[in-house]
């Protein structure tokens, strides 16, 4: 009798074994399967950016954007990240001020690297930018609290206070006109960019 209740119990204990085994498995393979398709699509906009820059950089050996104002080609040495007309620039401190020396609306994203919510965010930030047919705006993915960040990204921190990750802050002659937090989509970027271009 004892043994039987053994057998059970051992049965019983295998059983939950195999169905808490089922359970981590499922688990592993919807993780698997999310982190493949934000990859997907994470790499889908960086193969688009990839072929924007491939496409001005026959223009020119190097990264140029069109002053709007008095036509005069305006060259910036960092990595751009998005767009053709309206760039995205890895922020570096002589392109950020020979953007503010400009018209150009300036819109810095506080970016982090180990934020899953800045992950998720940047690409749709990427894909509005890489929408843009203005030459009116500029961004920057300035870098945040993170292992990327530099002296001049924390100073920029500093100026506009911002309070953590994936703010937004947009700039235009040199003035902050919005500092938002909240994360957006990508028809809110083109929304809230296009509305301050006509400010």
């Amino acid at each position: 009798m004892v043994n039987k209740l053994q057998k059970n119990n051992a049965s019983q204990g295998i059983a939950l074994l195999a169905h808490l085994a089922i359970i981590v498995l499922i688990f592993v393979i919807a993780g698997a399967a999310f982190y493949a398709l934000q990859s997907q699509k994470a790499f889908t906009l960086q193969e688009k950016a990839r072929m924007a820059r491939e496409a001005m950089e026959k223009k020119s050996p190097t990264a140029l954007a069109l002053e709007s104002k008095n036509e005069t080609m305006v060259k910036y040495s960092g990595e751009i990240l998005a767009g053709v007309s309206a760039l995205v620039l890895d922020f570096n401190k002589p392109d950020y001020d020979v953007a503010k020396a400009s018209d150009k609306l300036i819109v810095l994203y506080f970016y982090a690297n180990w934020c899953p919510i800045c992950r998720l965010e940047f690409p749709v930030m990427q894909s509005a930018f890489n929408e843009l047919t203005t030459d009116k705006v500029i961004g920057f993915r300035v870098n945040y609290n993170d292992s990327d960040t530099d002296a001049d990204e924390k100073n920029l921190a500093r100026a506009f206070g911002i309070p953590y990750q994936h703010t937004k802050v947009f700039l235009k002659k040199g003035t902050q006109i919005l500092k938002a937090p909240d994360s957006w989509s990508k028809d809110r970027y083109l929304s809230e960019i296009n509305k301050a271009i006509a400010r």
